[in-house]
Parts: C-alpha cells; sequence; structure tokens
C-alpha cells in the first residue's frame, strides 16, 4: 500500500495563496526566521525550501514538526505556497491508543486463562466436597479433616482480576489527543505562515 494514502496521519498539508505582487523570493525571506530557530537545518533551491529539527527549543513556534517541505508554485490565479509537514507526535499519539487496546485486549485474555471457567469451577467444587466421618472415628476421637483451601490464581493483594479499564482510559486520551492535535496544528500553522507572509 503507498504511503500517500496513510500519509495523512503524521503529515500536515495546505496551501497559501500569496499577494499578487508578492515574490517566491520575498515569501521565502519573510518565512526564513522561522527556520532560523535552535535545532533546525534548512536548504533553499529555487523554489522549495526543506527543513529538518532536531532536539527544537520549547519557544520554536514550529517544534510539534520534525521535517517539511515548503514549495512556491505558479498558478492561473497567481502564486501560491504549497507545504507539506511531517510529526513524529502525531504519528506517536495515532499509535498510542492501539497499543494500549492490546493491553487492554492482552489483561482480558490472561483473565480468562487463570481463572478457571464456571463449568471448571463447579468440577473443582465437586472435587472439594468433604467426605463424612466415619462413625468408629468420630467415636475414637479422631479430628475431622480440613476443607481444602481455594487458590486464586490471577488476584491481586485486594482479591481482584487486574483489569483492563487503565488501558481503556489511556487510550481514550492519546485517542482525544490526536485528534484534538491534528486539528489544532493544522490550523495553527496555516495562521504563522500567513502572519509571516503578510509580514506581522
Amino acid at each position: 500500500m503507498s504511503l500517500r494514502f496513510i500519509d495523512w496521519i503524521w503529515q500536515v498539508k495546505g496551501s497559501l495563496a500569496l499577494a499578487p505582487e508578492q515574490s517566491g523570493d520575498d515569501a521565502f525571506d519573510k518565512l526564513a526566521p522561522l527556520f532560523r530557530q535552535t535545532g533546525t537545518s534548512h536548504e533553499r533551491t529555487n523554489d522549495t525550501l526543506t527543513f529538518r529539527k532536531k532536539d527544537p527549543a520549547a519557544q520554536d513556534k514550529m517544534s510539534v514538526f520534525d521535517s517539511g517541505v515548503l514549495q512556491i508554485e505558479e498558478g492561473a490565479a497567481g502564486s501560491v505556497l504549497r507545504y507539506r509537514l511531517s510529526s513524529r507526535i502525531l504519528m506517536f499519539c495515532f499509535l498510542a491508543p492501539l497499543l494500549f487496546l492490546g493491553f487492554a485486549q492482552l489483561t482480558i485474555a490472561l483473565n480468562k486463562f487463570e481463572n478457571p471457567s464456571s463449568a471448571e469451577s463447579k468440577k473443582s467444587a465437586k472435587k472439594d466436597v468433604v467426605i463424612p466421618m466415619n462413625p468408629i472415628d468420630k467415636a475414637l476421637g479422631a479430628p475431622a479433616p480440613e476443607k481444602p483451601k481455594k487458590e486464586e490464581k490471577g488476584k491481586d493483594e485486594k482479591g481482584k482480576s487486574p483489569s483492563p479499564t487503565p488501558a481503556y482510559v489511556f487510550a481514550a486520551i492519546f485517542a482525544a489527543l490526536y485528534v484534538v492535535g491534528r486539528i489544532l496544528e493544522d490550523r495553527l500553522i496555516k495562521t504563522l505562515f500567513r502572519k509571516s507572509l503578510l509580514g506581522s
């Protein structure tokens, strides 16, 4: 399967129309301060700018993105800035819910494996029935046999089986983070580029 069908997971793409009087050189000059941040390296070739980030500073407005390509294209209505930015953080937030859902399913499977089913419980209950004492043994004063102790496997100190609920909670949190982050970062980066191109 081609990556272009799934790259929307970790990539943010978009475009912005340049002002009629704005050239590609002028647009890149106004965007240049965004790529002069700590941990950022960039190259410009003709109408294309590529950048990479390694350990960006917290105050970097583009710290969410690890790399990207910005390109100026000439269209019928004028010049257009097109960008494609990649983010490992978005990828992590997308994969984390799947990981925690896997933990939840593993917990459920382990609970089923370690705790006997109701049919097995009935069989073991029949085996554990105490045979009544012989009257002769009773008369001789023999002690009554002790009831077998039930072993409870797969339970914690409080007597409860491990619950998959925490895994479901974390999966929901990361899923929400991904959805919010994916929508928010798309809008924020477009606003940032627009303000930079306008010089404000």
